[in-house]
């Protein structure tokens, strides 16, 4: 695999490949110069180290439980853990990037930070960062998702944040970034933008993946104390790509490994609602200061994206998971939002657990998606249901009718692994080589 490209003067990784780079306006190179030569320095640095580390550990509640989710397990016939980044402080794994990027932020002397969220759960953990560490904080959140999450809302509110509402185009998270990032560009002196995924330009990749990988490496760690071996793949969902490049990133030298990325297959890919940038096969283009693949029209226009969940619904994808792929190192697949949202009632009783929204489409590749040369496998469960409750079970109603929630003595296992009779009458299959499960 070709090594990414690093800036010679700090070694902070600029592109994967082809991707990556910085495609912003002139006025904001200064200040990814400045942040990329902070992080070179706090990352070794011993004080950061020792703060940040002791945060993550009596704050945030690392390290998260590696459990073997044995009723999943005996559905599917082979050994599923669960990396639970659900149990974090504020019930995801956003908490490990915002974290981290506020106390840089902090030793850099910024007095003020602002984020984007799609789900909610970003915004909530950056406002929560920004309380712990006495800084100002403005959250970008387009209209649409913050109807989706209402609750999520209100605790940035409640966290001293303000939530700004972002009218344009879609309302979600694509616009979200893009007002965050206009605000940067008048703001960047004694600002710090807490980019929320694993991409944006040089050094946001690299700097995300560096701060969420500790999910993979606890699992690594745990998985070779609790089985004393490597699992035969790792699984995460995928949008933007932080907690799948987190997870990913503690098996990237383990060949034998495989990594599977879940994208938003929304209403399927031949409908053009959908997140799946890698599994679409779209073209390259620049989206939110760095180059990747982009759901775009035959003039370059960026497209809308859709997904059941809002932390799915981005039109791009982080330029290491491009590069992934482009290698082979890393696979990438599609789920529909009605699976998604079968699995999230699907895993709630089979084991007590109520998924995100978002990890519902990696939990229902690996419960239906058949494995014959799998025995055990790890899935990152980045976070949990709270935020989705109204909105999936309105999106069940809605497929199943208002008895949904019902108990009729059927629906409390994974059904038989094979063919899917939803999926055959409504006659959806493979496109373009890719296919959506």
């Amino acid at each position: 695999m070709t090594p990414a490209t690093h800036s010679p003067e700090i070694g902070s990784e600029r592109r994967f490949g082809p991707y990556g780079g910085r495609y912003v306006p002139e006025t904001l190179i200064p200040a990814l110069d400045e942040l990329e030569a902070a992080w070179s320095r706090l990352r070794n640095d011993t004080t950061f180290r020792s703060e940040l580390d002791g945060l993550l550990t009596n704050y945030v509640g690392r390290r998260t439980p590696l459990y073997l989710a044995t009723r999943m397990s005996a559905a599917v016939g082979r050994e599923i853990y669960l990396k639970r980044e659900d149990l974090n402080h504020t019930g995801a794994h956003k908490i490990n990037n915002a974290l981290g990027q506020c106390l840089i932020a902090k030793y850099m002397g910024k007095k003020r930070v602002i984020a984007e969220t799609g789900a909610g759960q970003h915004g909530v953990a950056t406002a929560t960062s920004a309380a712990l560490l006495g800084l100002d904080c403005v959250v970008y959140m387009g209209v649409e998702d913050m109807r989706r999450q209402g609750p999520n809302v209100q605790r940035m509110r409640l966290l001293g944040t303000t939530v700004q509402p972002v009218e344009s185009g879609a309302r979600t998270l694509k616009e979200a970034t893009s007002q965050a990032i206009r605000d940067w560009v008048a703001t960047v002196e004694d600002t710090h933008y807490v980019i929320g995924t694993a991409a944006g330009p040089a050094p946001y990749p690299a700097l995300v993946r560096d701060l969420q990988r500790v999910i993979g490496d606890e699992a690594r760690e745990q998985v070779l104390e609790i089985a004393g071996r490597l699992p035969d793949r790792v699984v995460a969902c995928i949008g933007g790509g932080s907690n799948a490049i987190g997870l990913f990133s503690g098996f990237m030298d383990d060949e034998g490994v495989r990594m599977i990325g879940v994208e938003a297959g929304g209403h399927g890919l031949d409908s053009g609602q959908h997140g799946a940038a890698l599994t679409s096969g779209v073209q390259s283009g620049v989206l939110h200061g760095s180059l990747s693949p982009v759901l775009q029209d035959h003039n370059g226009q960026i497209l809308e994206a859709h997904s059941v969940s809002a932390g799915l619904d981005y039109p791009g994808v982080g330029p290491q998971h491009a590069w992934l792929r482009d290698t082979g190192r890393a696979e990438y697949v599609a789920v529909r939002d009605e699976d998604a949202l079968r699995a999230f009632r699907e895993v709630a009783r089979l084991e007590g657990i109520i998924p995100a929204l978002e990890t519902s489409h990696a939990l229902h590749y690996v419960l239906h998606e058949p494995a014959p040369d799998v025995e055990m496998e790890i899935v990152c469960l980045s976070g949990r249901g709270d935020k989705d409750m109204a909105h999936a079970l309105e999106g069940l109603e809605e497929l199943e009718g208002p008895d949904f929630l019902k108990h009729d003595g059927h629906d409390s296992v994974a059904e038989p692994l094979g063919e899917d009779p939803v999926a055959d009458q409504q006659g959806d299959g493979p496109q373009d080589g890719a296919e959506i499960r």
